[in-house]
C-alpha cells in the first residue's frame, strides 16, 4: 500500500536503497555467519537469520523520528531465535560483548511488550573492521533477539501464540519436530474465528433486544459469513453463499471446474448454503466449464453477483469462439475458390479495415460483413480499353427519299433505270465496273439476261 499511498516517497526511497542493495546483500550473509559463530562459542544455541527491512518500515522510522536515510541504522538486520527468555538476555549480553552498541538504540519489548503483544529485544551494534565482515566495516546492524514462540506470534499473530500454549511442555522444538505446528496454527485460527463469531452472535442478540427499546447499537454483520479452506485460510462470503460462490472467490478457473464440494468433510450438493465457521473443500474436474443451470436463480447454485458475472463471461466467450470459427471457415473457403490461399489472414483483415483476423471472422460469422467485399478486393478490375481499340457503331440511315438495300451497307449501289425497283419488290443485283452494284427487280429481263 505504501507504493500507492505515497508514490513520491516510495520512488525516492527505492532509488536511494537500490544503490546500496548490492552492498547490503553481500555483507549481511557474512555478518550472519560471524554472529552465529560468536553465539555458538559462548554456548548459546540459536538460529541467526538475515532480515531485509521493508521500505515502509524504513520510511515510517524516518518519519517518526525525523531521521535522514543515513541515520537509519537498521537497513541491515539480523534476527536471533533462541529457546527461552533467559537465553534472549544471554544472547544480548554476548552481542554487546563482541560489538559496540549504538547509544539510544536498545529496546526491551520482552519486559515491556507492545500493545499488540509483540515481544523481542532490539539493539543496534557496530561491526568493526576487526570483525572481518567484508563490506560491513564500522556499519550499524540491527539485531532482534526473541524466542521461537515470540517469533511465530510476530509472524502469524494470536493463532500461533495459542498453538504454542496448546503444545505444552513440548514447546517450539517438540511441535516443529513432530510436524504438528501448522495443524495447531490452523486449529487455533479456527478457534479464534469461532470466538469472534460467538461474540458477533452475542452482539446481534443485544442488538435485537435494543431494537425493541429503540436504542441504536451500531451496524449488523448478518450479511457476511466466514468459512475456512482446508488450509485454514479464512474466506469472507455474502450470506447465503454456496460452494460454487466459494470456489469462484478462490479462483475463477476453479469455479469453472467446480463439480462438487465437501463441507466439514461431508459431500454436499453445490446449491447448499454455507454457514459461519465451516471448512469447505472444492472437488474440481481437470478441465471443463460451468453449467447453464448455475444461472437459474430458482436452482440456487450461485448467489454472488460476481460469480454470476464470471459464469456469463465464460458462456459469452464460448459463443464468441464459435462465431469466430464459423467466420474463419467461410473466409478460408472463399480464398480456396479464388486460389488465394497464400494470402496472410491478418494482412487481408488490415486491407479491409479490421484490426486483426479475428475481428474480420467475427463480423463474417455474424453475417454482418458480406463476403462480396472480400471478392472485390481479391479480383482486380479489368483495365479500360485503349481509345484506338474501341468499336464504333454507326447507325445506317437512309437518305431522305432513298431506298435502303439490306446486305450491301458498305457498297456503292445504283438502282437500274430500266425497271426502277421500289419496296416491296424482290430485287437482285450484280457488280458493275465503276458504278458499284446495279440493283434490278428480280423479274427484270435485263437482270435475268
Amino acid at each position: 500500500a505504501f507504493r500507492f499511498l505515497q508514490p513520491a516517497d516510495y520512488k525516492r526511497l527505492a532509488q536511494a536503497l537500490a544503490e546500496k542493495r548490492l552492498q547490503r546483500e553481500t555483507g549481511i550473509e557474512s555478518t550472519r555467519r560471524q554472529l552465529q559463530a560468536e553465539l555458538a562459542a559462548a554456548g548459546i544455541v540459536a538460529q541467526v537469520q538475515g532480515r531485509p527491512k521493508h521500505l515502509y518500515s524504513i520510511w515510517k522510522k524516518m518519519q517518526g523520528k525525523g531521521l535522514a536515510l543515513d541515520r537509519v541504522f537498521d537497513l541491515r538486520a539480523l534476527r536471533v531465535i533462541v529457546a527461552d527468555v533467559p537465553a534472549c538476555y544471554a544472547a544480548l549480553s554476548q552481542v554487546h560483548a563482541c560489538h559496540r552498541p549504538v547509544p539510544g538504540e536498545y529496546d526491551d519489548y520482552i519486559a515491556r511488550p507492545k500493545p499488540n503483544g509483540y515481544q523481542s529485544l532490539h539493539t543496534v551494534v557496530l561491526f568493526d573492521e576487526t570483525d572481518g565482515a567484508a563490506g560491513d566495516a564500522g556499519r550499524p546492524v540491527e539485531v532482534q533477539i526473541r524466542t521461537a514462540a515470540m517469533h511465530e506470534h510476530a509472524e502469524h499473530g494470536v493463532a500461533a501464540h495459542w498453538a504454542y500454549k496448546e503444545a505444552g511442555a513440548k514447546g517450539y522444538a517438540g511441535v516443529l519436530a513432530a510436524g504438528e505446528f501448522e495443524e495447531r496454527v490452523a486449529e487455533a485460527r479456527k478457534a479464534v474465528l469461532r470466538q469472534l463469531l460467538a461474540w458477533e452472535r452475542d452482539f446481534s442478540g443485544q442488538a435485537e433486544g435494543a431494537a425493541a427499546t429503540g436504542a441504536n447499537t451500531g451496524p449488523s454483520f448478518e450479511d457476511r459469513i466466514y468459512v475456512f479452506t482446508p488450509q485454514a485460510t479464512v474466506i469472507e462470503l455474502g450470506a447465503g453463499a454456496t460452494p460454487v460462490d466459494f470456489a469462484y472467490v478462490l479462483h475463477t478457473d476453479l469455479g469453472h471446474r467446480c463439480r462438487g464440494a465437501r463441507v466439514d468433510g461431508a459431500l454436499v450438493p453445490l446449491n447448499t448454503p454455507l454457514a459461519n465457521g465451516q471448512t469447505v473443500e472444492v472437488v474440481a474436474a481437470k478441465e471443463g466449464g460451468p453449467s447453464l443451470d448455475w444461472l437459474n436463480a430458482e436452482l440456487g447454485y450461485i448467489r454472488s453477483p460476481r460469480s454470476k458475472a464470471k459464469v456469463r463471461a465464460w458462456f459469452n466467450a464460448q459463443a464468441m469462439a464459435g462465431t469466430i470459427a464459423r467466420g474463419r471457415e467461410l473466409v478460408e473457403k472463399l480464398l480456396q475458390r479464388e486460389g488465394r490461399t497464400a494470402i496472410r489472414l491478418d494482412d487481408l483483415a488490415a486491407q479491409l479495415g479490421f484490426k486483426g483476423a479475428d475481428a474480420l471472422f467475427e463480423v463474417v460469422g455474424k453475417d454482418e460483413f458480406s463476403l462480396r467485399n472480400i471478392e472485390l478486393l481479391l479480383r482486380p478490375a479489368a483495365p479500360a480499353p485503349a481509345e484506338e481499340e474501341g468499336i464504333h457503331l454507326k447507325r445506317t440511315r437512309a437518305t431522305e427519299g432513298g431506298v435502303l438495300v439490306v446486305g450491301v451497307e458498305s457498297l456503292l449501289t445504283q438502282l437500274a433505270r430500266c425497271c426502277r425497283p421500289a419496296p416491296p419488290d424482290a430485287i437482285g443485283g450484280y457488280v458493275t465496273r465503276g458504278k458499284g452494284v446495279a440493283v434490278h427487280r428480280a423479274a427484270c429481263s435485263n437482270f435475268r439476261h
